[in-house]
Parts: structure tokens; sequence; C-alpha cells
């Protein structure tokens, strides 16, 4: 079967030997590579990469704001955590979250056999102090009508004595949870404080135990003062000498943009945390107005007041080794390398101390990238090696 050929139309043929014809065009000139000279490196006269290098006047050395990581907490001096003082059944609940309550106020009810037997031994030490007493009196009668002797008379006071000491232990014991003189097993978990009931951790029916207690176990009840709140901020080191009790301090939320609280320092530990490298300081802030919650995450800012030296960006410090060095603009696209000593490192702004003067103009975006044509320079500006002879041939 002969082979048909289908033409290629006309005008696409002409358009496709046109562009055959038409010369690709030129790439755009490459910008020369800066040279080193003099330990200073130089670009040519508006070189791209100039642009891409931010700079920033060092200023002289003023009060900075420090901003510090912090965390709100329950006010520990106006808040009480109830737990159980004896093994029992949880038969009534009184109180809820959002109740406020007075010294005295219920909030729970147990039956609990082992303060049955505490009301038991207030009971037994108060028969105890009427049987005692009565004995001394018969030993005071007959010691008086010459029947018997002075010792069986101290006797009978020591008796009556221990019986008095032993009632009133057992009364004060069952008299710290409102128990009356009756033997019932009722424990009554009252409020000691005046507050707000901020956190319940107890259900109908359920067995409680006092080893149920301490850190890491919640508290069946927490009250608090809302209205106030501890600051717990997590301080560098190099912050140790500026928060002190009394200090002020500005407060911050992610969750409520744009309002700000004033706080105040009111101690500060004498040891940092080696898992964080933090001093661990707290602080008392007002919250008349409850708008402010327990474990919200916020932002403590506090001045500092610095000494001499400039002031730059951090970004604008690369560390060397182990020494901290800036870049200087000489004059228009010349840059020096400047090794300095830092005074204060903070994660927006650091105090040079030395090596750099009020109104030089350092590299404070992309300083790394400036660091890296450096070292290229350098390294295309040593002298080649020798090769190495070749061995001769055995």
């Amino acid at each position: 079967m002969p082979t048909r050929f289908f033409p290629l139309p006309a005008l696409a043929l002409a358009l496709l030997l046109n562009g055959c014809n038409e010369a690709a065009p030129p790439p755009p000139p490459e910008a020369a590579a800066p040279i080193m000279q003099n330990n200073q490196l130089r670009f040519t006269p508006g070189h791209p990469q100039l642009a891409l290098l931010g700079l920033t006047a060092a200023a002289p050395g003023r009060a900075i704001t420090v901003e510090l990581p912090a965390r709100l907490v329950w006010n520990e001096e106006r808040t009480q955590r109830i737990y159980p003082a004896f093994a029992g059944r949880v038969t009534a609940i009184r109180a809820d979250v959002g109740q406020a309550v007075q010294p005295g106020t219920p909030l729970a009810q147990l039956a609990s056999p082992d303060f049955g037997q505490a009301q038991a031994d207030t009971a037994r030490a108060q028969v105890d102090v009427r049987l005692t007493q009565k004995a001394l009196q018969r030993q005071r009668e007959l010691f008086e009508a010459g029947i018997v002797a002075r010792k069986d008379l101290e006797q009978s006071e020591a008796d009556a004595a221990r019986a008095q000491a032993e009632s009133l232990r057992a009364e004060a014991r069952t008299r710290l949870y409102s128990s009356g003189s009756s033997v019932n097993q009722q424990l009554s978990l009252n409020a000691s404080i005046a507050g707000t009931v901020v956190e319940r951790n107890l259900n109908p029916g359920q067995e409680l135990r006092p080893d149920q207690s301490g850190p890491g176990v919640p508290a069946l009840f927490v009250i608090s003062d809302p209205t106030s709140l501890w600051v717990q901020i997590d301080a560098r080191e190099s912050e140790a000498g500026t928060l002190r009790a009394g200090t002020s301090f500005e407060l911050s939320l992610p969750a409520l943009p744009g309002q700000k609280f004033e706080g105040r320092v009111t101690a500060a530990s004498d040891f940092i945390d080696p898992s964080t490298r933090t001093i661990k300081v707290r602080g008392v802030v007002a919250n008349p107005e409850r708008r402010l919650k327990a474990e919200m995450l916020a932002t403590a800012r506090v001045e500092r007041q610095l000494g001499s030296g400039v002031l730059v960006p951090a970004s604008a410090v690369v560390l060397r080794g182990v020494t901290q060095w800036v870049f200087v603009q000489v004059q228009p696209g010349v840059f020096e390398p400047r090794e300095v000593q830092l005074g204060y490192e903070g994660p927006k702004e650091v105090v040079v101390a030395g090596g750099l003067e009020v109104g030089e103009q350092v590299v404070s975006s992309n300083a790394l990238l400036l660091a890296r044509l450096f070292r290229v320079a350098t390294d295309g500006a040593r002298p080649a090696t020798a090769p190495a002879a070749k061995a001769s041939q055995p």
C-alpha cells in the first residue's frame, strides 16, 4: 500500500524558519565579584547584593525593654487546697466551681468511719475526765480525813491532769472539722478562707483516702481570690540584677491583644534552674475585672538601664569561633569586620561595650551573607600553593 505524505502548512513552516533564524537575546552581564583589599570587602557601585544588606547606625546606650516569658497562676497567699484528712465516701457536694464562699462554708459531706473513730476517742476522753475528777475529789476528802497518804492524792491529781490533756487533744482534732460532740461519722469539708471555688475534683459516691494528697495529686477543692494573681517569670542569667523585689513590669497576653497590665515583683530565687538556665521570679498583678485567667501565657516587659556602650540590633552580631564580630560600612560599598565586646546580649538588641563607636553604620540584615562573601573573597586572595613534585619513577 503506497505511503501518503501530508504537507506542512506554509504559514507554520514560515514561522518555524523565521524563529530559527532569530538569535537568542544576550544574557545580562554578571556583576563583578567583590574584592578584598586591606581587610575590606569592596563592592562595585550599584552591585545587586548591596540591596540585600540592611544598615543600622550604632545608637548610644539607653534604657531598653527586656521581654521575658511569664505564666499566670493562682495567688498562693490567697489560695486554699482541700485534701481528705480521713478516709470516707462522698455523700453530698454542696459547692461548685464559680461559687463564692466564706470561712466555714460547707463544700462537701463525707461518711467516714475513721472520723467516727476520732469522734469516739473524743467522747471517751471526756468520760475519762469526769471519772478522774470524781476520783480526785474522793482522794482529797480522804486525805483531809487522814485516811490516805499524800502520794495517793498526788497520783489522783496526775491521772486527772493526763485525762484533761487527752480530752483537749481529742477535742481540738475533731474541732478542726467542725464536728459536734456526737459520734455520727459525718465529716464536713469546709472552706477556711473567703474566695471563689476555682476547682473541684470529686464526684458523689467517690471513695477518698488520706494518701490521695501531695504534689501531683489534684486537690478536692481549690479556693482562691481571682482578683489577685501571681506571675511566674523565667528570667535570663543576665537579668539577675534587674528583677528585684519591688520592680514594676508590664504584662501583655496573646489572648488579650492591645491590653496591658501592671505588675510588681515580689520575690526572686537565689539559684539558677539547671535544666532551663533561668532564674525563677515571682510577681503579683491585680485582676479586679477578672479578665486574666490562671495558666495564661504572657510576656513580662521590664525597663533595664544600661551603662556605657552603644546599642545595635542583635542580628548585626556574628559569632566567629569564640569572638563576636560586626561588619561596619566605612564608605559606600566598602565593609570591614570589627571584633567587639558585648556588655549585654538580649533577644533583639545588644550593647557593645568596646570596638564600636556611636554613629557607625553596621550591617543588621543578612550579616551572615556578608560573612560568607568575606570568607570567599579571603580564600580567593590567598596565594595558591605549589603542586607537590611527582615522585620519581623507579
